[in-house]
């Protein structure tokens, strides 16, 4: 199920309620919070939404309903919730990329790995924290929809509740929220290049080279090679690719751009753009997400993987 259907079937599902032909909302379970953001992870829709912040999480609302709130999110290393509740509110959240952990007080850390979901009643308090040295980025469900959440201080073993509720910011009016935000997330804060590329290389699904050859042999998947000239002089080429260097590959592959290629009509074309080990590509497939081609992604290791693999070579400009 997409994420479009799901959003569908709460459209008509509220229109029923309105008419009176069925009851008022009743809260998700935990349970049931964990599939819907199993739902959600499943899609890749929200891929190219993505963004990072280097002073505090960046969040963002996908989904709004009468029954519950799904919220995307995203970590740099060392950044953490805070110890907090969700109020009256069940929930449930599934790392999609990197690692999470949660702290409670009296109990061990729980580490949530890429994949892994975690679900909870209401008035349940804990700390989740991103400890790694990569970008993380979960996917959050609260039933009902999340409209109070209350901070803590840990004072030996036990919480005790701060004097004010958390920052409503972070649970307000979710389209003047990412109205705000989205210019500031590109502005605040300095990220390095590991930084960017650690963030660039979070949002895609990469391929290694045998799976971008099934790819490209068996779909309509378009293989790119951003390298220069002297590059593919010296490593050889791949058959069958496109050569279209870094400085023109957005222009290229935008299909409302005047200068794309016959190729580039669609945002649902998948891309997969490789160069010499891997790294310029992923910027670059990044790029290309941020141009609404969802599916763009690149080549773990480049041409250096691909002749490993011993997969064709040739040798042509």
């Amino acid at each position: 199920m997409t994420v479009d259907t799901q959003t569908d079937r709460e459209i008509s599902t509220t229109s029923e309620r309105a008419a009176g032909l069925i009851d008022m909302p009743t809260p998700r379970t935990p349970q049931e919070l964990a599939g819907i953001v199993q739902v959600f992870a499943s899609s890749v829709q929200w891929l190219d939404r993505v963004r990072l912040r280097a002073d505090r999480r960046w969040y963002q609302r996908l989904y709004h309903g009468p029954e519950y709130d799904v919220w995307l999110i995203s970590w740099m290393p060392g950044q953490s919730t805070g110890f907090h509740d969700h109020g009256a509110s069940s929930g449930a959240f599934l790392v999609t990329a990197g690692t999470l952990e949660e702290h409670r007080p009296g109990e061990r850390s729980r580490v949530i790995p890429a994949g892994d979901s975690h679900a909870f009643g209401p008035d349940y308090a804990h700390d989740v924290r991103n400890v790694s040295k990569a970008p993380s980025i979960s996917i959050h469900a609260y039933s009902p929809p999340l409209t109070k959440m209350n901070e803590y201080e840990l004072k030996g073993d036990r919480l005790v509740a701060r004097m004010r509720e958390a920052r409503q910011s972070e649970i307000g009016d979710g389209q003047r929220r990412i109205q705000e935000q989205e210019p500031e997330a590109r502005t605040t804060g300095v990220l390095s290049i590991n930084d960017m590329l650690a963030a660039a290389r979070a949002r895609l699904q990469r391929l290694s080279p045998r799976d971008a050859y099934e790819a490209a042999a068996k779909t309509k998947a378009v293989l790119v090679d951003i390298r220069p000239e002297s590059q593919r002089a010296l490593e050889g080429c791949i058959d069958g690719a496109l050569v279209v260097e870094r400085n023109v590959l957005e222009w290229r592959f935008d299909p409302a751009s005047n200068s794309r290629l016959p190729v580039a009509t669609s945002h649902d074309l998948q891309v997969i753009v490789f160069c010499s080990e891997g790294y310029t590509s992923s910027l670059a497939a990044a790029a290309l997400q941020e141009l609404g081609l969802w599916r763009a992604t690149d080549i773990v290791g480049g041409v250096k993987a691909w002749r490993e693999e011993g997969l064709p070579i040739a040798w042509h400009l």
